[in-house]
């Protein structure tokens, strides 16, 4: 709404007033001065806040379509829904990336003596370790592998150390195996497989609302196309009932037709006025929804022009076979296709809980080598005198670990089972039981889908007759009101049913009008209900 500030509402009445020529002759009154005064002072004002009208645009069905696909809301919020799931995978699928970690540390203690072996009567210790590893979950099989390398430099001044300073080095590999429980699958791998499914869901989903949102755009542009025409056909009314009120008009005047049959003309062409009013009214809330539709914002060019539909219905739409549609229906659906794809869910999940019915049964192998390194003493006796000093350092220890002087391995079986029923157990027979519910409510959704595929085939059957009869109809208004009005104009019929008649022909147009645009959308419908539903129909995930 353009806001005009009193100053330019004075400016426009003031350029009024001096643009006002000078009469010759008769001056006006004052009253007629003032009247003519306000109008061009309105005129002038309605031009300040309006300087343009808004643009009319021509829209064909295709180009309506277009635009919802390029700028719809709606899809621009779903369109990031499998990118969020591609997300949550990535992280899901970080589980099985390698993982390193090290440590430095460094150490001093200072212990009183307690026993002669203790080697003094104190003992310090300064001890640096530099300690790092590698570990991994591993995908197949649920395995998980562990590597280690530990490194330690201790200094001491007990008198019993043989390597002062003493470097050791360690590496040790293991790898934990589970044979039975977490074998096949596990909580990381069953989350994974059902983020996969998830993100194909997603997918559907997307599909399921651009199906949408093209038959919601599609049935909206046939509304205007409607609220359009009806318009039309409404001023057409219109017309007629003021040419009757202008041809009764005469008729007084010449003194063949009552004044009173001027008083019905008249109101019956406010009526119109009122009725087309109405039909502006449903016109301009159309436009609204389909822009709505077919815009992302409200600066969209688009939002503020005029939408001028130009495509017509076809009366002819192509034979239907019921059995093939059902067909069609029952394997493109996208809400059938989610289901089953929820029942793949299921069965993952369901996989999960049988197998954590099972023992667990794990299987651990190792190897570790060893080294020792560092200036060792050959003593007299214990804690006797240093008899030879043998220089060394790390490098011993690590030539240790090459010539694999010192190793150790180990293999460990650790099983575990619970007594008696377990709450695996419970679980699992749980979800065997909705498993069935889940298979009777997917043979429901195909039956739903079968009715309602079924029943749109029946409503374009049925919306053909009523365009046939409702054509026939507006055929017989028009004779019957050319045919009213010839006898009328002979002096053989009245007003009233000149009026009637006039009603009936604009009632029949309306009739056939919205019979055929009802047939663009049960056209619409049926192909709706051949690939998506409305709402997010969906069966029970079992967890």
């Amino acid at each position: 709404m353009w806001s005009v500030p009193p100053r330019a509402v004075a400016a426009a009445a003031l350029a009024v007033l001096l643009k006002l020529p000078a009469a010759a002759g008769a001056q006006p009154s004052p009253a007629d001065r003032v009247d003519d005064l306000l109008a061009q002072a309105r005129a002038r004002l309605a031009a300040v806040q309006s300087p343009g009208a808004a643009p009319r645009i021509d829209l064909t069905l295709d180009e309506a379509v277009a635009r919802a696909l390029e700028r719809n809301l709606d899809l621009a919020v779903q369109r990031l829904n499998p990118q969020v799931f591609d997300l949550n995978l990535a992280q899901q699928l970080a589980a099985y990336r390698p993982t390193f970690d090290t440590n430095f540390q460094n150490n001093s203690r200072t212990n009183p003596s307690q026993t002669q072996l203790d080697g003094g009567l104190s003992v310090v210790s300064d001890t640096v370790s530099l300690n790092s590893g590698v570990s991994q979950e591993v995908g197949w099989g649920g395995g998980r592998y562990q590597v280690n390398f530990n490194n330690n430099r201790s200094e001491s001044t007990n008198f019993f150390t043989s390597f002062n300073p003493s470097y050791r080095s360690t590496v040790q590999a293991s790898y934990t195996q589970p044979l039975l429980r977490g074998f096949r699958i596990d909580p990381i791998r069953q989350g994974i497989q059902v983020t996969r499914i998830n993100r194909d869901i997603a997918d559907i989903d997307l599909r399921q609302t651009i199906t949408n949102t093209v038959s919601a755009v599609r049935d909206a542009y046939w509304e205007l196309v409607y609220a359009t025409r009806s318009v039309e056909v409404q001023q057409q009314a219109l017309d007629l009932a003021e040419a009757l009120v202008r041809d009764n008009e005469a008729r007084v005047e010449i003194g063949t037709l009552a004044p009173i049959d001027v008083v019905q003309a008249r109101s019956e062409a406010a009526a119109r006025r009122q009725t087309l009013a109405q039909a502006e009214q449903a016109l301009a809330t159309a436009e609204l929804v389909l822009k709505q539709l077919i815009v992302d914002g409200t600066g969209d060019e688009y939002w503020r022009a005029t939408l001028n539909p130009i495509d017509l219905p076809t009366l002819a739409p192509a034979p239907i076979d019921l059995e093939a549609t059902v067909r069609r229906a029952l394997d493109e659906r996208t809400d059938l296709e989610r289901s089953r794809r929820q029942l793949d869910i299921n069965e993952v999940n369901l996989s999960s809980m049988r197998n954590q019915r099972l023992p667990s049964v794990d299987l651990t192998g190792s190897y570790q080598l060893q080294g020792q390194g560092g200036t060792r003493f050959l003593r007299s006796g214990l804690g006797g005198a240093v008899l030879t000093e043998i220089p060394g350092g790390i490098n011993d220890a690590f030539d240790q670990l090459v010539d694999l002087d010192y190793p150790v391995w180990t293999v460990q079986l650790n099983v575990s089972y619970p007594i008696g029923p377990s709450a695996a157990d419970a679980a699992y027979a749980r979800a065997q039981l909705q498993t069935r519910q889940v298979e009777a409510q997917l043979r429901q959704l195909e039956l739903q889908v079968a009715t309602e595929v079924t029943n749109a085939v029946l409503q374009i059957r049925a919306i053909v007759r009523r365009i046939e009869a409702a054509t026939a109809a507006r055929e017989l208004a028009e004779e019957q009101l050319a045919a009213e009005q010839s006898r009328f104009d002979a002096g053989l019929s009245t007003n009233f049913f000149v009026v009637q008649a006039q009603r009936d022909l604009s009632t029949a147009q309306d009739t056939e009008l919205r019979a055929i645009l009802d047939q663009q959308k049960a056209l619409i419908e049926l192909d709706r209900v051949q690939r998506t539903s409305l709402s997010q129909a969906g069966i029970q995930i079992i967890q």
